[in-house]
């Protein structure tokens, strides 16, 4: 057509077709709509931060659909005037059109061929999926890094100090370190229970423009590792935001921990250390610790009641002396501005750290003068444990460790298989997979539920497009083809498998649906076209086969154009280097590879599909089903 149309003629054009597409294009929307439902029924962090993605989504498709069947036939009244050119003369269609339809012509002689060799990608990709590594997030560059060493829990306040000092000048010596600020012990608070035995570095990096070339974070991490190697330490690494976030959720500041519950903190440790040994030489565990539940050395101090009666003194005497010269008495306060500090005093640190000197600790008496303190109560120093921990009511100990060069899900399953064959627990005892693997378990048993029901759901929507549980199937069966371009692009990138990689195939099911639908639906028109212009005529598989191919090639544009803007505006990211690329390319990786392998499936595999069952239900009943996607 290259006449200019009567206003009657181009409303009743534009209104035909905005009737013919607008149905389905709407639904198609509501069904990638429909495919992110699991992103908000996510739990825990990921919840927090993959929703605002979807709700963003979702308000924007949604506001689409609402456009795209009313606002867009009202511009298409306003803009499409004049001459109308037919598609064969678009420069773009034709050469489009140039490389389909030989391809096309070609996959439609052999379709058994073709399917056998989607069947065999499809097939292959499931063990390539098997073999991908996983874990609960990707590891965001926080750019900055969480030393976090621990050492004996008897070690005193000089020595922490002067590892603390050792520690941090070798950090700074690290020419991508920018800054480094080292704490042992805790803040005056009741809500950080850190003991003296740990200490906690923040190590803030340099721009990566600053770096030595080649170098990258895991690398700084084994070199700084490598040089901070200090007897009676062991180290841990991880960053300042994951480490709370881990610590506030799990109560476990590595990557993973193995909780060991029971009654007795004597049975507890050692069955700690029996883990760790089984942990030992496991690929991809490093920074493993099993934390002692006791080792902290506590002075005791045995009242003699007979001696302080015969001097005259009651037991809150002696402690009142021991308080005063080992802990210290408040005197006064300083007041400095709005802060106010107390002042005490108390014996000098050479008196108390030496037994010896605080045995002879003066204790004044009524009668007989100042007596030692040895004279009055035994005094010893006993181990106990440093400290207690208890989780539900019952007493814990953990061992810790983190992952590195190594997915996380492969290593705890060796990890969980090694201890099942080694460790035999005593009766009342039992251990728990913490950390981030809990996070992980969770999550993957939260998604195996969801998303066959959304999978349902999104089938039942397409039989409501087209009144037909076989134009469904068909369009159905991009969606498995669709995961296998996502799969490959994942497997070899190479990323693992995680949170963030499964929000990008729940956005890829959606997409691969609606070009799914848009072919089907053309495909529909070119059969019904066809079966108008036989006009009762009898039909021939060569009529079938004409309408498929005209079908598939002559809206190619419209359906190239659909895949095309979602994957241009998500190839970029691949090539992102701030902050949050680390969890935008696990989303963006199977979406691009799967809308690639879906857009494949559904110009070349579509039509064959489409043909098949044409054909059969011109052999079984003598004519074709139409879909009537407009009612």
């Amino acid at each position: 057509m290259n006449e200019k149309l009567s206003e009657k003629e181009r409303i009743s054009i534009i209104e035909k077709a905005s009737l013919q597409v607008g149905r389905p294009i709407f639904l198609s929307t509501l069904i990638i709509i429909v495919s992110f439902l699991p992103v908000f029924m996510l739990t825990g962090q990921e919840q927090k931060l993959f929703t605002p993605l979807a709700w963003t989504k979702t308000f924007v498709l949604f506001g689409s659909a609402i456009l795209s069947i009313t606002l867009v036939p009202v511009l298409m009244s306003f803009f499409l005037k004049g001459k109308i050119k037919s598609e064969k003369k678009n420069p773009v269609s034709r050469f489009m059109n140039g490389i389909y339809e030989p391809i096309l012509r070609f996959c439609l002689r052999y379709k058994m061929a073709v399917l056998g060799v989607n069947i065999l990608a499809l097939i292959v990709a499931i063990p390539l999926y098997m073999k991908t590594g996983s874990e609960f997030m990707p590891p965001l560059d926080e750019g900055s890094l969480l030393f976090m060493p621990v050492t004996l829990p008897d070690v005193s306040n000089t020595e922490i100090k002067r590892i603390l000092q050792i520690q941090d000048k070798i950090i700074k010596s690290i020419p991508e370190v920018d800054n480094v600020l080292g704490k042992a012990g805790r803040a005056n608070t009741a809500t950080d229970n850190a003991p003296l035995s740990m200490i906690e570095s923040i190590i803030v990096l340099k721009p990566h423009s600053a770096w030595r070339k080649g170098m990258t974070r895991e690398k700084l991490i084994a070199e700084l590792d490598g040089k901070l190697q200090i007897p009676g330490v062991t180290n841990g690494w991880t960053q300042p935001i994951i480490n709370r976030i881990n610590m506030l959720s799990t109560g476990i500041r590595t990557d993973v921990g193995v909780k060991v519950y029971g009654q007795n903190l004597d049975t507890i440790f050692p069955i700690s250390l029996k883990i760790r040994e089984a942990l030992q030489g496991i690929d991809g565990i490093r920074d493993l610790y099993a934390e002692p539940v006791t080792g902290g050395r506590f002075l005791d101090l045995k009242i003699k009641k007979e001696e302080i009666g015969r001097y005259g003194l009651s037991v809150s005497d002696v402690n009142m002396i021991v308080e005063s010269a080992l802990g210290g008495t408040n005197l006064s306060y300083t007041i400095e501005g709005r802060e106010r500090f107390s002042i005490s005093l108390r014996l000098a640190q050479d008196f108390r750290n030496n037994l010896d000197e605080i045995k002879r600790i003066l204790v004044q008496t009524p009668n007989f003068g100042p007596v030692p303190l040895s004279e009055l109560a035994d005094v010893a120093v006993h181990e106990g444990p440093s400290m207690i921990n208890s989780e539900n009511a019952m007493l814990k100990g953990t061992v810790l460790f983190n992952v590195r060069d190594r997915d996380l899900g492969s290593t705890v399953q060796e990890a969980i298989e090694n201890l099942n064959k080694t460790l035999i627990l005593p009766k009342g005892y039992f251990v728990e997979w913490s950390g981030q693997w809990e996070n992980q378990v969770r999550a993957n048993k939260r998604l195996s539920i969801i998303i066959p029901l959304v999978l349902l759901l999104i089938f039942v929507l397409l039989i409501y497009i087209y009144h037909s549980v076989k134009e469904a199937l068909i369009t159905a069966m991009s969606v498995p083809f669709a995961l296998i371009g996502g799969i490959y692009l994942v497997y070899f990138y190479p990323i693992n498998l995680s949170v963030a990689v499964a929000v990008g195939f729940i956005a890829l099911l959606g997409i691969a649906v609606e070009t799914g639908v848009l072919m089907v639906i053309y495909l529909n028109e070119a059969m019904a076209q066809m079966v108008h212009d036989k006009d009762g005529e009898t039909l021939t598989v060569s009529d079938i086969r004409h309408a498929v191919m005209l079908g598939s090639a002559q809206r190619l544009r419209p359906k190239i154009m659909t895949v095309s803007t979602a994957l241009f505006g998500l190839i970029p990211i691949l090539f992102s280097k701030g902050v949050g690329s680390d969890v935008m390319i696990p989303i963006a990786l199977p979406m691009i590879g799967g809308m690639i392998t879906s857009t494949i499936h559904v110009l070349l595999v579509t039509p064959i599909i489409f043909q098949m069952v044409k054909e059969y239900e011109l052999r079984k009943y003598g004519n074709v089903t139409l879909i009537h996607s407009k009612h």
